[in-house]
């Protein structure tokens, strides 16, 4: 009788545990709804009075429509409609950049800056160069790829050498590849050789029209000789600042046509080579969008013609526009604006080049932004015989090897940082005279925004994509990049 009382109890027992278990593991159980994870917004600040240089903030509460309400300055953002891809953000790896890193930092501390520029988790991503195909106005000397003496002509270019660029620009252009192998690099002739050229120097003058077949093969040649050492030449435009010449440093004057006829002969010169680089025509100011417009007119020479790249010094970035609506088949680039001496607050640089060189570039269809010198030392230069007190991404001091990033490297960072190689602009908007805005989604499916304040007061704002939203308060004259997915 006690051992089947035993039995009995021992089922009993079983039959409750197996009850329970069932309950806490059955289907009812699991319709238990879990606690939402909490998602955040990553927060990046650069201040108009540089106590917060592109520094990370305390990350903010991501929260469904449903949960809040819309208050302060609403800037709406819409993932689904896109607009161009983002090539990237840079600047120039002049001669002069490139001499002063090569020779006045020691091998740790030009590492540490290369890393610091163009690394995507050690540094700001600089993922965009346009490169001077021989000298500009900041260079050691003047100097092509294929200089003669006077008189002396080289039709075939077999006196072509970069060996000149060989010396520090190339080594340290493959490193830059090494620590980002996304950057793109662009080139541009200031001047091509002078047999080529009206003055017989690469001070002023036109290209010699029996010169055209030159010059897109000596833009061949070039992209071929860079292809040899292991890089890659994206993109090249056929010369600096065409509506100008200079009179201290190179540069040539040409007209639509001469870029016309170049370009119908470097079209299929690049093609036969099997080379996929891209041409780009104007690369001068927003002034004259007159100038593109009357290249793309002929049929022949569009054809092989990428796109259009664009100056800021003169006029303003809605020429770009203006250029791409005229042309929505062809591509835009901003390619070059230095900043200087002539101004040295750091509040008024901040807004230039986040408002106007980044914010209304890209909103006005610019696949980069890119400024001048990558690097110039503490007198601004070494110069050759161009602008005096333009300043760099980055000073080098030669005396003491000091490096100072001066606002330039702190206003790309809050884009260039966040916004990666192959990124699509997004549609946002804002109604406000104050804020400034532009949006993106990146690859993985993340997304950016950049915010510019243009007045001293701090301004409450609240971000929604229709789904979710966040609030946030924007410091007055700074710059804010929020990320998140």
């Amino acid at each position: 009788m006690f051992g089947m009382n035993r039995s009995i109890g021992f089922k009993i027992t079983t039959t409750l545990i197996t009850t329970l278990t069932t309950l806490l593991f059955s289907g009812a159980a699991r319709a238990i709804p879990a606690p939402p994870v909490q998602q955040f917004v990553q927060v990046w600040l650069t201040t108009f009075d540089a106590s917060s240089k592109l520094e990370r903030q305390t990350p903010i509460p991501l929260k469904s429509a449903a949960q809040s309400t819309l208050e302060g300055i609403v800037i709406s953002v819409d993932p689904r409609k896109t607009f161009q891809e983002i090539d990237g953000f840079g600047a120039s790896l002049t001669d002069s950049s490139a001499w002063l890193l090569a020779n006045k930092l020691s091998v740790g501390a030009r590492e540490e800056v290369l890393q610091k520029l163009f690394s995507p988790t050690q540094g700001i991503n600089l993922s965009f160069l346009r490169q001077p195909i021989g000298a500009s106005d900041f260079a050691l000397n003047n100097y092509t790829y294929d200089d003669l003496a006077a008189g002396q002509t080289d039709p075939t270019l077999e006196k072509f050498s970069i060996a000149h660029d060989q010396q520090y620009i190339i080594p340290l252009l493959k490193r830059i590849l090494q620590i980002n192998p996304a950057v793109k690099i662009m080139g541009t002739p200031w001047s091509p050789p002078a047999w080529m050229k009206t003055t017989e120097s690469v001070i002023k003058g036109y290209l010699k029209p029996q010169a055209y077949d030159w010059l897109a093969r000596y833009l061949v040649k070039y992209v071929a000789a860079y292809a040899l050492e292991g890089i890659p030449i994206y993109a090249v435009s056929l010369q600096n600042e065409p509506s100008f010449e200079p009179a201290g440093y190179p540069g040539m004057r040409m007209t639509p046509q001469d870029q016309i006829e170049v370009v119908k002969r470097l079209g299929p010169m690049l093609k036969a080579a099997g080379f996929a680089t891209k041409i780009l025509i104007w690369d001068h100011n927003w002034d004259q969008p007159e100038f593109p417009n009357a290249v793309l007119v002929d049929k022949m020479a569009r054809g092989y013609i990428a796109g259009t790249a664009f100056h800021c010094y003169a006029g303003e970035p809605p020429a770009q526009s203006v250029v791409q609506k005229a042309n929505p088949d062809k591509e835009i680039y901003f390619t070059e604006c230095s900043g200087g001496a002539w101004d040295k607050s750091f509040r008024s640089n901040l807004q230039w080049i986040a408002k106007k060189l980044m914010i209304d570039t890209l909103q006005n269809s610019s696949r980069t932004a890119v400024l001048w010198n990558l690097a110039l030392d503490e007198n601004y230069g070494p110069q050759n015989g161009g602008c005096t007190n333009c300043r760099g991404v980055i000073t080098v001091n030669q005396g003491s090897g000091k490096i100072d990033y001066n606002v330039e490297y702190y206003a790309l960072g809050q884009a260039s940082s966040f916004v990666h190689s192959g990124a699509k602009r997004i549609a946002s908007s804002l109604n406000s005279t104050t804020l400034f805005s532009v949006a993106f989604k990146n690859t993985d499916g993340s997304r950016v925004l950049m915010v510019a304040n243009s007045v001293l007061s701090d301004e409450d704002i609240t971000v929604t994509d229709g789904n979710s939203n966040f609030a946030a308060v924007v410091p007055g004259n700074g710059v804010i990049s929020f990320v998140w997915k």
